[in-house]
């Protein structure tokens, strides 16, 4: 499984549409390890661009802290799980709580 995590200054980025690059890791949810992670540059943004984009990276869940309701429509339609309200930490400590089942999530930080 391929989880993308936008990444600002290191962290989670709070809005996924102004990250600086994106943290795309590899885990086993079945033995619940990360097996690998890349950082790759964002693209310029431009709406609705991002799920496809992420979706030809094989990304299968995204984890923010906020985005807005139509992006969330279009990572569903590309098959991508998801989950917003995720606190600003490292990328493999986000991913690493969400394989043990312990991400805390909570509102959506974006009201677009």
């Amino acid at each position: 499984m391929r989880i993308a995590i936008p990444v600002a200054e290191g962290k989670l980025a709070q809005h996924f549409g102004h990250c600086e690059e994106f943290a795309l890791i590899d885990v086993d949810p079945t033995t619940k390890q990360i097996q690998s992670e890349a950082r790759v540059a964002a693209p310029p943004h431009q709406p609705g661009m991002l799920p496809p984009w992420l979706a030809e990276r094989g990304a299968e869940v995204i984890i923010a802290g906020g985005m807005g309701v139509r992006a969330q429509q279009l990572f569903t339609a590309h098959a991508i799980t998801v989950h917003v309200g995720a606190p600003a930490d490292s990328p493999k400590a986000v991913a690493q709580a969400f394989l043990e089942g312990t991400l805390r999530t909570g509102d959506n930080l974006c009201d677009h």
